[in-house]
């Protein structure tokens, strides 16, 4: 079994990779680099839309607005 140092390390750099494709894709209005965002976040969201009993269930539906944003910003670049 993994050793717990390096799962949360994989954790952070899942959401620190994320975060960034998300500043770097909302900047741009980049659909690729909103995809990326959304693969990156879901490790996350499976964690917490499966693991969690309380509210924090529902940061794992944030792919789902993520992809949605790509999606309009590819509809925005082929419109242009």
């Amino acid at each position: 079994m993994a050793d717990s140092n390096t799962i949360s390390f994989l954790w952070q750099l899942s959401f620190f990779i994320s975060g960034v494709t998300l500043i770097v894709g909302i900047k741009k209005k980049s659909w690729v680099y909103m995809l990326i965002s959304t693969i990156t976040f879901l490790p996350l969201a499976f964690y917490f839309l499966l693991g969690a009993k309380n509210s924090f269930k529902y940061i794992g539906l944030t792919p789902f607005v993520l992809f949605i944003l790509a999606i309009l910003f590819s509809f925005l670049k082929r419109r242009s």
